[in-house]
């Protein structure tokens, strides 16, 4: 399989975990220092606040998604690093889709491909394409 391939793989395992509540499961995706900045989020979070903020939240399955969705759009890789960029799309059990921008930078490890840094970006509405 190509690190391409692997890549994005990576990200529908991860996006399965999140909806299965499978947290340790999701981690495994996650660089044990990550960075995430998204839209909702309050600022940049390193690996610490993004914990404590998970931590607050009920644990399990999240409720009111039925799928979630990664288009695409641009991996490249360059020998242990890569960055994907990927609409996301959120199906919700009622009312209409949500979509992101999203970006992760990843860096491959003994055990696979993690994320380093992660940006996602949604508004109201669709993005349509690229």
């Amino acid at each position: 399989m190509s690190p391409e391939a692997q890549i994005l793989a990576g990200l529908d395992d991860m996006y399965d975990a999140f909806l299965a509540g499978d947290r340790a499961r999701f981690d495994i995706h996650l660089d044990a220092a990550v960075t995430t900045w998204e839209s909702g989020l309050p600022g940049l979070l390193d690996r610490a606040r993004l914990d404590a903020m998970r931590d607050a939240r009920s644990p399990g399955r999240p409720g009111g998604i039925s799928r979630l969705q990664v288009d695409p759009q641009q991996v490249d890789v360059w020998g242990e690093h890569a960055v994907a960029r990927y609409l996301l799309t959120v199906h919700p059990e009622q009312g209409e889709q949500e979509r992101a921008r999203v970006t992760d930078v990843l860096r491959r490890d003994g055990a696979g491909w993690r994320i380093v840094h992660h940006h996602a970006e949604t508004r109201p509405g669709a993005w349509g394409e690229a």
